[in-house]
């Protein structure tokens, strides 16, 4: 069994976008007493539209 490690954090850079407020709106409804940031939604989100994207070039 592997030890324990400490989780590294990814290095990080401050992008400022602009979301239109529907879509706010929504996001902050879909994580709403959900431990998960806005932040952590977007991330998530962005991620896997890259990877169907990969996929889709992949086919």
């Amino acid at each position: 069994m592997a030890g324990f490690e400490i989780p590294k954090m990814p290095a990080t850079t401050n992008k400022t976008i602009r979301f239109p407020n529907d879509v706010i709106d929504e996001i902050e409804k879909a994580i709403a007493g959900k431990d998960c940031t806005f932040s952590a939604f977007v991330i998530a989100a962005a991620r896997n539209a890259l990877r169907e994207l990969r996929e889709n070039d992949e086919n």
